[in-house]
């Protein structure tokens, strides 16, 4: 089929783009190189369809307007939309991404190649040809200017309009399409055949499934969802529109598989979708008051909370105090210890399986008996480095409820805090640049272990000194604020010298902290924290204290790496998050920076970037298909592989 056919097609509705399909992902520099192979005559591949009864078809961009059936684009999307868009200067209704990536195309007739519109060597230049408005407005617009460029240059001219001909000549190529048909062509037969075609790019995943078949009976789905997920990443927590549905699930069918939504009908969907949101609202509340986790870089564990918005369904809210505090000592443990991140949806059929029969007790006892009889925190699990360890989100939660003291002024680091330096921030206790001139390694200088928090105001004033004389300083002027935030106070562990056993006696100590609290939460209310909030809206108050733990602090150039790629077109990372979907058994591992969609559709499949990993961690990445960097400069140089090939 010709592709002028194609777009055709599009234009009238008999192809259309499945819900299930993600927007337009890709870069100018793939744009420009896939005009290039077009213009050169280079292989492109072709289309896949399934052909399905539109009345009953879930689309993006609104419904066919015709009836009988319509062809819905399985494999092709980016290529298809990329055409269409190049071709007639708009977008298909279809589109979501970037209109960026598909504006100002242009052709230079000596070189030959193609390149997107740059003012500085583009503008009164005629050698450069809007390729769009070419298509548009046809050969015959330009005869005149590319007349007056060659003068009396007849072989110029020719040459000229052959370039352009073969441009134009884009649209009579014939593209082959293999249509997928008939009744036994389920939806689940054909998202099978969709992942094996699109084996390269990003899969279509369990909860993409469920979504296309709910969207298919109410197609405010979405948007929903949508709506939910920005008012939380507007109070600071970012989830995902399939941990949403997961929780949905988990409240309707007590089950992890997203198979078991296709037994529930749509007006108990859409109750349950709003039960869900109310629930998981009230909890973030919860977590916020009652354990200081009041921002998402603190929010480990994400994957527990199908299991507490299963508890929470039928009321909506904790029955008691004691039921809240002993849930949350099963949420701390279950993120401490990597509960749900290997096999997920087995941990999780087992958590709900527990909830439904004993509530939290049995949650706990199932929990102790994955981890061999021991729910403790010990000092050497303390040893991990860096902000996106797991331990620390722990090291937070036992600073906020404990109300542990700025050093500087000895005032309990607690919400609410107000004024222009009195956000909290994260402190190295042994300054890093004295700690690297010493000698000691990446690890032990990023050591949670290292680290307190302080207000801005005091983080400034202590800067680089040694602490040595700092922390002698502290001990005098603010008696009691060391032990609030489990700083040794021996003198002669603040010397450099001294690091390494500085290290092993507040681990130590925090441990025994660790294990003080979450003896109170299983016991029961304690007076050691804030209380629960009574409604399921999240508040955070613009003054509200978050920890300026800047991803610059686990890899300098980290901000400028990611705004790069950003602007490049590259997906958004998850940062300091957990990695999931790995192999079972495989050891809890937090990311610096994690893509589990890929860097980009249609480029590979996860990519993590962590500075360091252990021999396991590390074989679990591996053996899971993660392309693993361990630097700044590896990763880029691999982005930089990535627009070679494009251009190619």
């Amino acid at each position: 089929m010709q592709i002028s056919q194609i777009l055709h097609k599009i234009e009238s509705g008999d192809i259309a783009l499945p819900e299930f399909q993600r927007g337009y992902v890709w870069t100018r520099d793939q744009v420009r190189a896939f005009f290039q192979s077009l213009y050169r005559g280079y292989p492109i591949g072709g289309f896949l369809t399934w052909s399905t009864k539109a009345d009953s078809a879930s689309t993006r961009g609104g419904g066919p307007e015709k009836d009988g059936t319509v062809q819905l684009l399985l494999d092709g999307q980016q290529r298809v939309t990329t055409l269409y868009g190049v071709t007639k200067g708009r977008s298909p209704r279809f589109f979501e991404g970037n209109q960026a990536a598909l504006t100002g195309l242009h052709f230079h007739l000596e070189s030959e190649t193609f390149e997107f519109y740059a003012p500085a060597k583009m503008k009164d230049n005629p050698l450069w040809v809007d390729v769009t408005a070419l298509f548009r407005g046809g050969l015959g617009t330009l005869l005149p200017s590319i007349t007056a460029l060659a003068g009396s240059d007849g072989s110029l001219v020719a040459a000229y309009i052959e370039r352009l001909n073969r441009i134009t000549q884009i649209k009579d190529r014939n593209i082959h399409i293999e249509e997928v048909t008939g009744k036994d062509m389920t939806i689940d037969v054909v998202v099978e055949i969709f992942n094996r075609v699109n084996s390269g790019g990003t899969k279509l995943s369990k909860g993409d499934l469920a979504l296309a078949a709910i969207c298919a009976s109410w197609p405010d789905a979405r948007p929903t969802m949508n709506t939910a997920l920005k008012n939380w990443s507007d109070a600071g927590f970012t989830f995902k529109l399939d941990w949403l549905l997961r929780n949905v699930n988990a409240v309707l069918t007590g089950e992890a598989q997203f198979s078991k939504l296709g037994d529930v009908e749509m007006p108990e969907f859409r109750t349950g979708l709003e039960q869900t949101i109310e629930s998981i609202s009230y909890l973030l509340n919860a977590l916020g008051g009652r354990l200081g986790l009041d921002h998402g870089r603190v929010l480990n564990g994400r994957a527990a909370f199908p299991v507490m918005s299963r508890l929470l369904h039928h009321s909506g809210k904790f029955p008691d105090a004691m039921t809240r505090d002993r849930l949350f000592y099963w949420f701390i443990h279950s993120f401490l210890w990597g509960r749900h991140t290997g096999a997920t949806e087995t941990a999780l059929n087992q958590d709900l399986e527990a909830v439904d029969a004993g509530g939290v007790d049995r949650l706990i006892e199932t929990l102790r008996q994955a981890r061999g009889g021991r729910l403790e925190v010990r000092s050497d699990d303390f040893q991990g480095s860096s902000m996106g360890s797991r331990f620390y989100p722990l090291l937070y939660m036992l600073s906020r409820v404990h109300g542990a003291q700025d050093l500087g002024s000895g005032v309990p680091l607690k919400d609410g805090m107000l004024g222009k330096l009195s956000s909290l921030q994260v402190h190295h206790i042994f300054p890093k640049t004295l700690l690297y001139k010493h000698g000691y390694d990446r690890g032990e200088v990023n050591a949670v272990a290292n680290f307190c928090f302080l207000t801005q105001d005091t983080n400034l004033q202590i800067s680089a000194k040694r602490p040595e004389d700092y922390l002698l300083e502290i001990a005098q002027k603010v008696p009691g604020a060391l032990e609030s935030q489990w700083i040794p106070t021996d003198p002669e562990l603040w010397r450099i010298d001294a690091y390494r056993s500085f290290l092993a006696a507040r681990r130590e100590l925090l441990a025994e902290a660790s294990n003080s609290f979450l003896t109170k939460l299983l016991e029961g209310p304690s007076p050691v924290g804030l209380a629960a909030p009574a409604h399921a809206t999240v508040l955070r108050s613009a003054a509200a204290p978050v920890p300026a733990a800047d991803t610059e602090e686990d890899m300098p150039g980290l901000a400028q790496l990611l705004e790069d790629l950003r602007r490049q077109g590259f997906a958004e990372p998850e940062l300091d998050s957990e990695v999931t979907n790995l192999v079972p058994g495989s050891p809890v591992l937090v990311a610096t920076a994690f893509w589990p969609q890929g860097l980009q559709e249609e480029v590979g499949g996860p990519v993590v970037l962590v500075p360091e990993t252990t021999p396991d961690e590390q074989a679990a990445l591996e053996a899971s298909d993660y392309r693993v960097f361990h630097s700044l400069d590896a990763l880029r140089r691999y982005v930089g592989n990535l627009h070679e090939n494009q251009a190619a």
